[in-house]
C-alpha cells in the first residue's frame, strides 16, 4: 500500500499539557476525572477505576477537557525499563461511562488528531510501535531526578508514514480486535479469581456453611455429600471459634516460602540465560526488558508458568506467574507445598496479604518488608483432608481456567507486539495476516 509522510505536528488539531488541580473544590473550579500515567492501561480499557477526582480551574478545564479518540502521551516520570513517551488511546466508551468531564494530569499531554488526514487510532498504534521499539526513548532527557519527554522536538521532527485512510482504519480495527480479546481474557480472569476467593473466604475464613448448619439451616447450592462434610458446631482455638475438628496452623507450615537469589552473582553465559524476575516483572506480568542471569542455578530457583510468587518487600503482591520461564530474584518468594494443593496455600497467602502490606508500610525504612516471623504469626485454618478434596473440586478448575486464559493473553500480547511494526509499516498485508492467525484468535475468545 502506498504511503505519504507527514510531520506529527501537522496532524494535530490541538495538543495541551494536562492539569492536576486541587484536592478540594474552590471558587470557579470544575470537578474532573484526571488520568495519570499510571492510569493509562485502565483508560485504554475504557474504565476509570482508581482514576483520581480533582478540582480544576474553570478556564483550564474548558480548554483541557478530553474527547473521544484523543491520544495521551506521558511527558514526565518514567523509570528504568519504562521511559517516558508511553501512550494510550481514549475510546468513546470511556466517556459514556463517566459522569464527570475527563482531563489528564500535568505529567501528560493530549494529542487531538485531524481525522480528515489520519485515523487517530492508527496514529496511536504508530506511536505505540515507536515506544516498544525504543525510538521514543531518544526524546527523553533527565537533567535532575525526574525524566522528561521532549514533546516539541518530537512533534516537529517525527515524520509518520501514512497509508491511505481506509488502510489505516483496517489496520487499527485488526489490532483493536486483538486488544479486545486480550481485555476479555483478563476481565474473565478477574471474575474467575473473584469467584475462587469468594468461595474460599466463605468456607475457610467466615465458615458460612458451618454457621448455617449450627443454626439448623439447609446448605443451599451444595449437594448432600459435600454438605455432610461440614461440622455443625465450633470449638475454641488460638484464633477463637473454629469449626469442630479443624486445625489451626501457621502459614509457613502449610507451604514453603523460598527466597530468591542475588542474580548478579550468576551472570549470563554462552550456554544460555534466563530473564531475572524481580518485583518489576512481577507487577508487569512479563519479562520484557528484564535483566539476565545464567542457567547455572538450582532448578528450584527457576520459575515456570503456574508458580505462585510472593514479593515480600516493596509493593507486596501475590500472583500466579504467567510470564514465562525465569530466574527467581531476591525479595521474591516462590511458594510451594508437598502437602497442600496450590489453590489452598495461594488463597491463604492472599488472605493475609492486606495484613502483610500494613506491616510493611509501618516499617520506618525506604522499602517496607515483612520477615519470616510474620509468616509464622499468620494463622490458617485447615479442614480434614476429605473437606479439602471436596473444595478443590470446585476451586481448582477456576484457577486452571485462569492459567489457560492468562497464557492465551500473553500469546496474543506477544503476537500483537510482533505484528505491530510490520503492519504499521506496510511490510505485512492485512488480509494475509488475518488469514494466517485466525486460528490463534478464535482459540483465544
Amino acid at each position: 500500500m502506498s504511503s505519504s509522510s507527514i510531520l506529527l505536528r501537522n496532524l494535530l488539531v490541538e495538543t495541551k499539557d494536562g492539569e492536576w488541580g486541587q484536592a478540594e473544590p474552590f471558587d470557579g473550579s470544575v470537578e474532573m476525572a484526571v488520568i495519570r500515567g499510571t492510569d493509562f492501561d485502565t483508560a485504554k480499557k475504557s474504565h476509570l477505576k482508581g482514576v483520581p477526582v480533582r478540582h480544576i480551574a474553570g478556564k483550564a478545564a474548558s480548554r483541557k477537557t478530553l474527547q473521544p479518540f484523543d491520544i495521551l502521551i506521558e511527558t514526565a516520570g518514567g523509570s528504568k525499563g519504562k521511559p517516558t513517551g508511553k501512550t494510550t488511546f481514549l475510546r468513546p466508551a470511556l466517556f459514556e461511562r463517566s459522569v464527570l468531564p475527563i482531563t489528564c494530569a500535568s505529567f501528560a499531554r493530549f494529542l487531538r488528531i485531524d481525522a480528515t488526514r489520519a485515523d487517530p487510532e492508527f496514529v496511536y498504534w504508530y506511536l505505540q510501535s515507536l515506544y516498544l521499539s525504543g525510538v521514543i526513548e531518544n526524546y527523553q532527557v533527565q537533567h535532575t531526578g525526574i525524566a522528561r519527554f521532549q514533546f516539541t522536538k518530537f512533534a516537529d521532527s517525527l515524520e509518520i508514514d501514512l497509508p491511505p485512510i481506509d488502510d489505516q482504519m483496517q489496520v487499527s480495527a485488526f489490532l483493536g480486535s486483538i486488544e479486545d480479546r486480550i481485555t476479555l481474557l483478563r476481565e474473565t480472569n478477574a471474575t474467575l479469581e473473584a469467584l475462587a476467593q469468594a468461595l474460599f473466604k466463605s468456607w475457610f475464613v467466615d465458615f458460612d456453611p458451618v454457621r448455617a448448619k449450627a443454626e439448623g439451616l439447609e446448605l443451599e447450592g451444595l449437594d448432600a455429600a459435600t454438605a455432610a462434610l461440614f461440622p455443625d458446631s465450633f470449638e475454641e482455638s488460638e484464633l477463637g471459634l473454629v469449626p469442630r475438628g479443624w486445625m489451626v496452623r501457621s502459614l509457613d507450615s502449610i507451604a514453603n516460602y523460598l527466597n530468591g537469589l542475588a542474580m548478579q552473582k550468576f551472570p549470563p553465559t554462552d550456554d544460555g540465560w534466563l530473564p531475572v524476575i524481580k518485583i518489576a516483572q512481577l507487577r508487569k506480568g512479563n519479562t520484557v526488558g528484564a535483566d539476565r542471569a545464567g542457567r547455572n542455578i538450582k532448578t528450584e530457583y527457576i520459575i515456570q508458568n503456574g508458580d505462585v510468587l510472593f514479593s515480600w518487600s516493596g509493593s507486596l503482591e501475590v500472583v500466579i506467574w504467567c510470564g514465562g520461564e525465569g530466574a527467581l530474584n531476591q525479595h521474591l518468594f516462590k511458594v510451594t507445598s508437598k502437602d497442600f494443593p496450590k489453590w489452598f496455600y495461594y488463597l491463604w497467602t492472599r488472605q493475609h496479604l492486606t495484613d502483610f502490606q500494613q506491616t510493611a508500610a509501618s516499617k520506618a525504612t525506604t522499602m517496607g518488608h515483612i520477615q519470616r516471623k510474620h509468616l509464622t504469626e499468620a494463622k490458617v485454618v485447615v479442614p480434614p483432608a476429605e473437606m479439602l478434596r471436596s473444595a478443590g473440586v470446585l476451586i481448582e478448575p477456576l484457577l486452571e481456567r485462569w492459567l489457560v486464559n492468562a497464557e492465551k493473553a500473553q500469546t496474543l500480547t506477544q503476537l500483537r507486539d510482533t505484528l505491530l511494526p510490520r503492519l504499521i509499516s506496510g511490510q505485512l498485508r492485512l488480509p494475509e495476516t488475518e488469514a494466517s492467525i485466525e486460528n490463534i484468535l478464535s482459540e483465544a475468545i
